[in-house]
């Protein structure tokens, strides 16, 4: 059974999520703060966090960061903050996916099904294909670990599934609508911005100059490409 954790200082809605999480076999554990989020983490460790960002006693981007700095747990972000400042800010320090208040139960569902498969899907990739070297940066697929200017390039859970499919298939294009399905488990076309913030965060992370990539490659309209 999946845990799920949810961190929000809304009773209301926190009492919503859980019973509909547990209507649909969810393991639910709540928290109210940020700081009784990271105890229940470590206690009971959940297999996806659902959290706010406005908390009462810190701010759930300071969670995430101390989350990643010991568990990849999936975190899906369910926030009234609707810039992209903020979305991007939650997705640099270790979120998954970002879902805006207010929301549809059935979109929460979804994108909670989805993080959770994420958490413990695999990409299958070929021996030959495990490590790539460019002039900028070194990827070892299976041992999940990237490597830039001789330093170590954290990238969230959710990256790295991007990043295996466009290396999986090197050389050639991906299209959006199988980036969607195979990352996020679904083509729907309003994933196409948070797909290109991936993307966006990908490149200034690996690429010398994110605004001229080399290596991950926008073919417009289209879809990506990697190219070793």
């Amino acid at each position: 059974m999946t845990r799920v954790l949810v961190v929000d200082d809304e009773p209301q809605l926190v009492r919503s999520m859980v019973i509909n999480l547990r209507e649909r076999k969810y393991d639910v554990d709540s928290a109210p703060d940020g700081g009784a989020a990271l105890e229940a983490a470590e206690g009971v460790r959940p297999d996806v966090v659902l959290l706010d960002l406005g908390l009462p006693d810190m701010d759930g981007i300071d969670v995430i960061k101390s989350l990643r700095v010991w568990s990849q747990v999936p975190i899906l972000v369910v926030s009234a903050r609707h810039g992209s400042e903020e979305k991007i800010q939650a997705l640099d320090a270790g979120a998954d996916d970002y879902l805006t208040k207010p929301f549809g139960m059935p979109e929460l569902l979804a994108r909670l099904a989805a993080v959770a498969r994420r958490g413990t899907a695999t990409v299958s990739v070929a021996v030959d294909e495990a490590v790539v070297e460019t002039e900028e940066f070194t990827i070892d697929v299976l041992a999940k670990k990237a490597r830039r200017g001789g330093k170590t390039i954290r990238l969230t859970p959710t990256e790295w599934r991007v990043l295996e499919l466009l290396i999986r298939s090197k050389g050639r294009l991906v299209s959006q609508r199988r980036l969607l399905q195979e990352v996020w488990g679904f083509s729907h076309g309003s994933r196409n911005s948070c797909l290109r913030v991936y993307m966006a965060h990908l490149r200034r992370n690996l690429e010398a100059d994110p605004s001229h990539p080399r290596h991950l490659i926008t073919v417009s309209g289209l879809g990506f490409r990697f190219e070793p």
